[in-house]
């Protein structure tokens, strides 16, 4: 019996140690410098904007006007909002703006759905990109601009930089914490390293003739996650333009929280099972994006991660003083990453404090393992307000 749980722990530590380790070293690299910005463009595209909102009546206009208010020719920019179950007061005052308005009603309402039925119902196919944001996104008044330099110089699919909009509660303020570690892991670090970033669900961009030709193979809630794959099998690089800022609205509750990790959980493990019949072929061309993304899905999530380290590191510490000092290296080489990934502005007394959370948090995380079935195939609505 004592040698059944001595190998269990061993085989628990490496398996573990390699979702640390992956964290520390790309954590670690996304401190070598901000990304360049390219060059200003001398030819300005023609740019389609996609924003799916479903029941985003709360938000949809200040995603809107942040896109009507760029510094780029309005006449080059199409803007589609398609709105799923939003009020009739809400569609009507979108109907009077400058914006192409598509209502549907699907059977199940997913952004992959929404994204599809606007592609179809698009009269004019002359765009040369297109951008997809949330309903609850807002950018800057040059986002278009540098898209646009960014593509002009030879890019063919990339992420902006999302970050929070908000961080007026504790979930919020952790939230933000987790996009920008996310941001600095699987976007900046990996992109240092010369890998492709991460998509993250809005402020992506593509060509336009490449998204229109396989949007139609998007069927579940984890576009993102599906696009990446298609993306990366084709050897197509995703830049990360972490000088881009798209401004993302942060959950504020635990149940808000549960639900859309519950729905990115289920999109990551779904996507992991259907990107491993391709590995084989990867290994045989060496496409090491494509493996690194298939391996990435395959990580503990961070807050998972965090908690067995402190559950372990109790136990061991309980046990075997002597067990226990592997768990706390382990435990400080998590720390140490998470320090490398979060930016300075985040590091504040107020959010310091929101730590307390994380036992609530994991507690959610844990549940949601238990529970992924069925929340890939339909939209699962986010509650911000």
């Amino acid at each position: 019996m004592a040698g059944i749980l001595i190998f269990a722990e061993r085989l628990l530590f490496w398996v573990i140690s390699l979702s640390v380790c992956y964290s520390f070293v790309f954590a670690f690299f996304s401190l070598f410098g901000r990304k360049k910005k390219y060059p200003v463009a001398v030819k300005q595209y023609r740019f389609l904007v996609l924003i799916p909102a479903y029941k985003e009546d709360k938000v949809i206009f200040s995603a809107v006007e942040s896109i009507l208010d760029q510094d780029y020719p309005a006449e080059k920019i199409d803007i589609v909002v398609i709105s799923d179950g939003m009020a009739d007061e809400t569609n009507q005052a979108l109907s009077e703006m400058p914006v192409l308005l598509l209502t549907i009603n699907p059977v199940a309402s997913s952004k992959a759905n929404a994204l599809n039925c606007a592609m179809e119902h698009l009269e004019r196919k002359d765009y040369n990109v297109v951008v997809i944001l949330d309903a609850d996104n807002t950018v800057e008044s040059e986002f278009i601009s540098e898209i646009n330099d960014a593509f002009y110089s030879g890019a063919s699919a990339l992420q902006t930089h999302r970050t929070a909009k908000n961080m007026d509660s504790d979930i919020a303020i952790l939230d933000a914490v987790s996009e920008e570690i996310n941001n600095s892991i699987f976007r900046k670090g990996h992109t240092c390293l010369g890998f492709s970033s991460a998509l993250v669900g809005s402020g992506m961009a593509f060509e336009f003739s490449w998204f229109a030709n396989n949007i139609t193979k998007l069927n579940s809630a984890g576009e993102d996650k599906e696009l990446e794959i298609l993306l990366l099998k084709e050897r197509i690089y995703i830049d990360y333009l972490d000088y881009v800022i798209v401004y993302d609205e942060k959950t504020r509750k635990e149940g808000a929280f549960y639900n859309q990790r519950r729905r990115w959980l289920a999109a990551q493990f779904e996507s992991m099972f259907a990107g491993l019949r391709y590995i084989p072929q990867a290994i045989f061309r060496v496409n090491l994006d494509y493996i690194d993304k298939i391996f990435q899905w395959m990580l503990l999530p961070k807050i998972i991660l965090l908690g067995l380290i402190v559950i372990l590191v109790i136990i061991t510490s309980i046990v075997s003083i002597q067990l226990s000092f592997r768990w706390w290296l382990l435990f400080f080489v998590l720390l140490t990453s998470f320090v490398f990934a979060i930016p300075g502005f985040l590091i504040t007394k107020r959010n310091i404090r929101v730590i307390n959370k994380l036992p609530v948090l994991f507690l959610l995380m844990f549940i949601n393992l238990l529970r992924l079935k069925g929340a890939n195939k339909k939209f699962i609505h986010t509650e911000k307000g």
